[in-house]
């Protein structure tokens, strides 16, 4: 038997007993697999370099890692960005994409080109004195926030990302409002919820409710969306199982709550996911698997019609994205 250290994640996943493409092939449209539909988003991960290292991250991000997207396949993603007019959003992720010395000329030259700039923020690098000119930045160039809050209590939180994270999250957030963000359309500050351990997100609108009830009574944060987003069993939370020995109960959990009805929304069949080296990809979590896409796989070569006729590149973990109420970067489907 080969020991699970010795063989890639992606393979540790294809071993779980229940195949993706065959529990859609039964569904009307699907047949032929997971296709897609457009491209709208371009989400772009510029680091694995990160301020924290959260136990529950599907990068594997953390001070230590050096991986930083050049300024040549910067220019790269905006030529595609400008030649694409389907492309509406540009999805800036990381790791702490901030912690990247090129984040505020790209983003600025993406809001030349009128496209709409989401920061996926940690909040705590923002209390960092060498990132102090975040607060000014993000507001003057109105770039929407999606930020991590594991929960609104504290030992929940610290729980999942490190002693002290919590407070220094709720600080920025409070900060964000005296600029502005939170409090009307034109700043948008939405913030994400993973669940902790082997638990498939409630329903997203309730937690919205709870979260909001919670963090105005208790620090007068206010906020427009919350996102819900299923564990990923991949890197460190795969790992994580493995050592537990409840990898497969983990899948056989997702598997058991396939929602068909989250197919026409999963983020792969709209965006394309560009790696720090200019590797293009399905989706974040494809990235993090080390599986590009099947068409062109660089963004030297990126041509659009290959790009769309392209079959999207499955395997157990995309049950994390249909279980439930659904998935996504964005939060649920359904």
């Amino acid at each position: 038997m080969v020991e699970p250290s010795k063989i890639s994640e992606w393979e540790v996943l294809s071993n779980f007993t229940e195949n993706f493409d065959s529990r859609i092939a039964t569904i009307p449209n699907y047949a032929k697999g997971l296709l897609p539909k457009n491209l709208e988003i371009f989400q772009i991960n510029i680091t694995s370099w990160c301020n924290q290292a959260c136990r529950h991250c599907h990068v594997d991000a953390s001070p230590n890692r050096k991986e930083m997207m050049d300024w040549r396949t910067m220019e790269t993603c905006l030529r595609v960005i400008a030649e694409v007019p389907t492309i509406h959003t540009v999805d800036i992720t990381g790791g702490a994409p901030e912690g990247n010395p090129e984040f505020r000329r790209f983003v600025q030259e993406c809001k030349k080109l009128g496209k709409h700039v989401i920061d996926r923020c940690n909040l705590t690098i923002l209390e960092d004195e060498r990132y102090s000119y975040l607060y000014e930045f993000l507001f003057e160039n109105n770039i929407e926030l999606c930020c991590s809050l594991p929960y609104f209590r504290k030992e929940f939180t610290d729980k999942q990302r490190g002693d002290g994270v919590f407070e220094k999250s709720i600080y920025a957030l409070q900060k964000l409002m005296k600029y502005g963000y939170g409090r009307s359309n034109s700043h948008i500050l939405n913030l994400v919820y993973n669940p902790i351990g082997m638990y498939i997100s409630s329903t997203q609108e309730q937690l919205e409710k709870e979260f909001k009830l919670e963090l105005m009574s208790r620090y007068g944060i206010s906020f427009h969306k919350l996102y819900c987003i299923n564990n990923m069993p991949i890197n460190r939370f795969q790992n994580a199982l493995l050592r537990q020995g409840k990898l497969h109960t983990y899948l056989e959990i997702l598997f058991s709550a396939f929602n068909s009805k989250t197919l026409d929304g999963l983020m792969c069949r709209s965006q394309i996911s560009v790696g720090y080296d200019g590797t293009i990809y399905d989706c974040d979590f494809n990235q993090m698997l080390k599986e590009p896409v099947q068409s062109s796989s660089h963004i030297n070569d990126f041509e659009l019609m290959g790009f769309l006729n392209r079959r999207i590149k499955t395997n157990s973990h995309c049950f994390a994205c249909t279980a439930g109420s659904g998935s996504s970067c964005s939060g649920g489907l359904v």
